[in-house]
């Protein structure tokens, strides 16, 4: 049981800040009191002037009311150095993301204790980003992303425009389930109410997004969650080209290695997978083919117009791979092995 009330109080503010309602059990629980004990301190907030709306019933809670200037917001100790190493770490898929959450973090830092300022200040010295050119692509606005993040949360329907990727435009409504970042590419998973079944949107292909008002009751998700979904969605997806190849290894080894989704590896024993590739770009296949081997070559099928594309690229590959083992003048081998480098061959020491 939290004894010490300054602590407990501010540690239940806290909690009715990060999200719309919470049941007086579920307050309870978390701070380790009683429901008097809940009730009683819902009571002092109301005193010091804090608007906290509470209903009675099988779904009564508490919230704080909406639309009431509120005071600063509260984190504990752990929440404040989460939020500054989530900022510090910001990476692609958001546009601008770097430099707002840098002027964020400064704000942050100024108003921490003392003891919380010396954390983040050492991070910010000793955390350096490393921009790196396989992170960049598709960005999302983060106007949007707010906007779609609340509504999700609120169960609110939503209406936006979505061009899709023949660059057809239309006007969606759906009801939005969650947010899910595919680096560097975010999706929303929602109900489409029109078409009447589940959808994936990228978010870098939504604008104009508008809420209704109208809340719903939240749709079962057909699958676990929404990563699970998107993973699935995304692994199903119809490609130009496509490779299928049983692969003498087990699942996850040759998930890790191909940097494949769960759907496109499937275990056939303890040593044995079958591999799943897809994709508009051969380069990309290619790329997760060089991490695995593919074993017998009777074990491969695929779309045929892949071929050329893999031979020309396995021939620049035999070309690097001869003229690093062309003999100089001395008659000795050219290359040489570095044992100071290491797997993603950058030198070290």
């Amino acid at each position: 049981m939290t004894q010490d009330l300054p602590a407990r109080m501010l540690r239940l503010l806290s909690l009715l800040q990060t999200r719309r309602a919470w049941t007086g059990a579920e307050l309870a629980d978390r701070l380790g009191v009683t429901l008097r004990t809940i009730r009683r301190d819902i009571d002092r907030l109301r005193t010091l002037g804090y608007p906290v709306d509470g209903t009675t019933g099988q779904a009564g809670g508490y919230r704080l009311a909406p639309g009431v200037d509120l005071p600063p917001l509260l984190l504990d100790d752990d929440e404040a150095v989460a939020i500054a190493v989530a900022l510090r770490t910001a990476t692609s898929g958001v546009a601008g993301i770097e430099e707002t959450a840098l002027r964020a973090l400064a704000k942050l830092e100024q108003v921490l204790p003392v003891r919380l300022r010396h954390q983040v200040a050492a991070l910010q010295a000793a955390a350096a980003p490393l921009p790196v050119p396989w992170s960049t692509g598709p960005v999302a606005d983060p106007s949007t992303l707010a906007t779609l993040a609340a509504a999700c949360r609120d169960h609110e329907i939503v209406t936006f425009s979505y061009r899709r990727g023949s660059g057809e435009v239309g006007r969606r409504r759906v009801e939005p389930h969650a947010l899910v970042a595919a680096d560097p590419v975010w999706y929303l998973v929602a109900y489409d109410t029109e078409q009447e079944e589940w959808r994936l949107f990228r978010v870098d292909r939504l604008t104009d997004p508008a809420p209704t008002g109208h809340r719903v009751t939240p749709r079962e998700l057909p699958a676990p969650d929404a990563a699970a979904y998107v993973a699935t969605r995304l692994a199903t997806a119809p490609a130009r080209y496509t490779l299928q190849a049983t692969v003498p290894a087990d699942a996850a080894t040759v998930r890790a290695r191909t940097y494949s989704l769960p759907g496109r590896v499937h275990p056939v024993d303890e040593h044995t997978s079958t591999l799943d590739l897809a994709g508009d770009n051969p380069r990309r296949i290619a790329e997760q083919l060089l991490g695995i081997d593919l074993g017998p070559d009777e074990t491969i099928e695929g779309t045929p117009g892949l071929a050329p594309h893999l031979e020309k690229l396995g021939q620049r590959l035999l070309r690097a791979a001869r003229a690093l083992v062309r003999p100089d003048e001395h008659g000795s081998g050219k290359a040489a092995t570095d044992d100071r480098t290491n797997d993603n061959g950058a030198g070290g020491q």
